[in-house]
């Protein structure tokens, strides 16, 4: 398991530096995208809230890749990825399962630092 975590890791780590690079420079091509994915995505754009977000991807896929703060990255990019998957599940299906796999390679990443996310995972009463 220690093998396929690191694996995970270092592939999620790419993705994010790629595609967060590709934020700030375009060297990806967007392909075709549904009429509402175009207005969201304008939208977020426009705002400069897109701008915050390649950011943290890069800084996060920067993080994976030196395996350093490994868990703060993962914690950061944790609603990035469901925010990625929720889009495309709602508006741009085409990229469903390329975003699900990048979960997939999140949990897998995760695996050995399970213990520091337990806590979050417990439920407890209010004092």
């Amino acid at each position: 398991m220690k093998t396929i975590s690191l694996i995970a890791r270092v592939l999620l780590g790419l993705v994010f530096l790629v595609f967060g690079l590709n934020g700030f420079l375009a060297f990806i091509p967007a392909g075709p995208m549904p009429a509402a994915a175009v207005q969201f995505f304008t939208v977020m754009s426009q705002s400069h809230y897109m701008t915050v977000v390649f950011a943290i991807e890069l800084t996060c896929g920067a993080l994976l890749l030196a395996g350093v703060f490994v868990p703060l990255a993962l914690t950061v990019l944790a609603p990035v990825i469901v925010n990625i998957v929720l889009f495309h599940a709602f508006m741009a299906p085409q990229g469903l399962p390329i975003a699900v796999f990048v979960a997939i390679l999140w949990m897998l990443a995760a695996h050995p630092f399970r213990s520091l996310f337990e806590g979050l995972l417990r439920q407890r009463l209010a004092a």
